[in-house]
């Protein structure tokens, strides 16, 4: 029998393609995650996973859409977002909407290899809630998207890309952005616009972003004292912490925690929905749909 410490990590997959390839593209994962496809087109609270995976070939309006929808209703399930076609305006909505990653198909080898070691330590930190001390670092740092490689601006980019690990590694401790402009051979202002230009969000919220993230994942997942989850999130004023929270998910930790105990979606303060189907449609039609 089959312990939950070795089960494998199980994905849910939404096809949004016009040909219907996501079982295609299953393939791929197969071999080290349990992979279901979803035969309702929508999330319903039934459905359990540890990454839900939605497959794009040209996103639309509804399937973006969609997304979101599915981001409210399981805010604790992070979501990947498979896409063949890419721009950069796609991928910073992606990182504004939450994605916890977005990929660009095809993949490569080592793309695919360090997305399935990110995923299984995903797993790994859902499988040791019953240890509060015991908590584990995901890395999924991404690479940079192509839009961004073809640029003339290439190496500029390339040395953003370069430190981005590390700051995924240690978003947690003190960051010095002046000594990370002066790895890339940048000023502290060269490198602070140059990094919100590559990837949508100025380094402060980039960190921040990551930290509260992490937070919520500890909130879900384990018993930890909100203190404690402050603190190995990288905040060293529980106060503060607070604080932060609250302004990042519309309530406090403990809020949010008692919510997600009774299984109350916890949502930021949503965009009136012609709205949001008006900024789907923009993006949709930069990318040429």
């Amino acid at each position: 029998m089959t312990s939950n410490v070795t089960r494998k990590p199980s994905l849910l997959w939404f096809d949004r393609t016009h040909d219907h390839s996501t079982s295609e593209l299953i393939t791929q994962f197969e071999h080290a995650c349990d992979c279901k496809l979803a035969k309702e087109s929508v999330f319903s609270s039934q459905m359990q996973a540890d990454m839900i995976c939605i497959h794009f070939d040209r996103p639309d309006t509804p399937g973006l859409r969609m997304l979101l929808e599915t981001k409210r209703s399981a805010p604790a399930i992070p979501i990947t977002m498979f896409t063949v076609q890419h721009s950069e305006e796609l991928a910073v909505w992606a990182m504004r909407s939450c994605v916890w990653e977005y990929l660009v198909l095809p993949l490569s080898v080592s793309e695919k290899n360090r997305y399935l070691a990110a995923v299984a330590q995903l797993h790994k930190l859902r499988q040791h809630v019953k240890d509060q001390r015991k908590t584990l670092q995901i890395d999924h740092s991404p690479t940079l998207p192509g839009s961004i490689r073809m640029t003339p601006g290439h190496q500029k980019h390339q040395a953003l890309s370069n430190v981005l690990l590390y700051i995924d590694q240690h978003f947690r401790d003190s960051i010095d952005q002046k000594e990370l402009a002066q790895r890339c051979g940048m000023t502290a202002f060269r490198f602070s616009r140059l990094f919100k230009e590559a990837y949508g969000l100025g380094f402060t919220d980039y960190i921040l972003n990551k930290r509260m993230n992490f937070a919520k994942e500890l909130l879900d997942n384990s018993q930890m004292p909100i203190t404690s989850i402050g603190y190995e999130a990288g905040f060293k004023d529980p106060s503060y912490f607070a604080r932060a929270f609250k302004q990042f998910a519309n309530c406090t930790p403990s809020e949010y925690r008692l919510m997600r105990q009774r299984e109350v979606p916890v949502v930021a303060e949503p965009m009136q929905d012609t709205a949001t189907i008006e900024m789907l449609d923009n993006l949709v039609q930069s990318l040429g749909g």
